[in-house]
């Protein structure tokens, strides 16, 4: 597990979900119950793996089922 997140994709606890996937594949996901957070990670995971092909980073609101943003945004 790698601070809040985890690789094998048992929901944690959290209302909200940053996911990132390459070439469409599932590579990452990370909940977190606070939205500043999940707004900072969504953030730093663009920063981190943006530059790979094929990278998508989104933040979803587990509660309502919303996609709160995306990256890159959708044409």
């Amino acid at each position: 597990m790698i601070a809040g997140s985890q690789l094998n994709w048992e929901p944690m606890e959290g209302r909200y979900r940053v996911s990132l996937t390459l070439g469409g594949m599932p590579v990452l996901q990370g909940w977190w119950a606070d939205r500043a957070t999940a707004d900072r990670k969504f953030t730093t995971w663009i920063g981190q793996y943006g530059s790979r092909a094929g990278a998508r980073v989104t933040l979803t609101d587990e509660e309502t089922g919303d996609l709160l943003t995306s990256w890159p945004d959708e044409a």
